[in-house]
C-alpha cells in the first residue's frame, strides 16, 4: 500500500528536498505541501494524508499546534488516521516534550534525514514510534519519572485487559506492530485494534507516551 504524506516546513529548499527524498520511495507519495501549521491541518482535513512530516518553528500556527490541532481532530473523527512525524532540527527539552505531549508519533532531527526519513515515516504511518537516537535517552529518563498532566499510572494500568498490558508492554520492548503479532500469535489488524484502544484507555494518545506510561507505572523497567 501506499503511504500518503504531506511536508509542512516555511523552508522552501527543506520542503523541496524532503519531498524528493520521499518521492524516491516506492512505496511513499507525497500529496502536500505546507509552508506554515494551519496550512498543514487544513490539508490534512482536506485530504487525510497517513502521515504529516511537520517542522516545529514556522510563523503563525506553529508545528506544536499543528500537531495538537491534528490529534484532537482525530480524537473527534475515528476514520481520520493521520499521524505526525517531527522533522525539526531543534532538540531541546521543551521542544520534544511539547511536541509529543502535544500527540506527535515520532521525532527526528533534520541531519538524520537522510538516513532515516523514509523508515520514520514507515514506522510511524504503521502505528508505530519513532524517536530520534539523539533525544530518545533524554525523552525516557525525563519523563518516566514526572508528568504532572497525567493521572496516577497504576490507575491507568487498571483500565486495560491483561491482552492490553501484554501489548504495552511489548511496546515498551520495542516491538513493532508486526512484531507484536507474530510474538502473540495474532493478526495486524488485532494488534493494531489493541493499541488503539490502549492509547484511548490510558489517553496517552500516541505511542510514545504509551510506552513512557508503561516505564513509569512499573509495568516494564526502562532500564533492562
Amino acid at each position: 500500500m501506499t503511504v500518503t504524506v504531506v511536508v509542512a516546513d516555511d523552508d522552501p529548499l527543506v520542503r523541496t528536498g524532503v519531498g524528493m527524498l520521499l518521492r524516491s520511495a516506492p512505496d511513499l507519495a507525497v500529496v502536500g505541501e505546507a509552508a506554515d501549521g494551519a496550512a498543514a491541518v487544513e490539508l490534512v482535513r482536506r485530504d487525510r494524508p497517513d502521515v504529516v512530516v511537520m517542522d516545529l518553528r514556522m510563523p503563525g500556527t506553529d508545528g506544536t499546534a499543528a500537531t495538537r490541532a491534528i490529534t484532537a481532530d482525530r480524537a473527534d473523527d475515528p476514520d481520520l488516521l493521520t499521524r505526525v512525524l517531527v522533522l525539526t532540527t531543534f532538540h531541546d527539552d521543551d521542544a520534544v516534550y511539547g511536541a509529543l505531549r502535544a500527540g506527535a508519533s515520532g521525532y527526528l532531527l533534520k541531519h538524520a534525514a537522510p538516513a532515516d526519513l523514509v523508515p520514520a515515516v514507515r514506522r510511524v504511518a504503521a502505528g508505530d514510534a519513532w524517536l530520534d537516537p539523539a533525544v530518545a535517552s533524554r525523552v525516557i529518563a525525563a519523563l518516566v519519572d514526572t508528568d504532572p498532566d497525567r493521572d496516577d499510572p497504576p490507575q491507568l494500568l487498571a483500565r486495560l485487559t491483561a491482552r492490553e498490558r501484554e501489548v504495552l508492554t511489548l511496546m515498551a520492548h520495542g516491538r513493532s506492530n508486526d512484531e507484536i503479532a507474530a510474538g502473540l500469535v495474532l493478526s495486524g489488524a488485532t494488534v493494531r485494534t489493541h493499541v488503539n484502544r490502549i492509547l484511548m484507555k490510558t489517553g496517552t494518545g500516541n505511542r510514545t507516551n504509551a510506552v513512557i506510561l508503561a516505564f513509569r507505572s512499573g509495568l516494564v523497567d526502562p532500564r533492562r
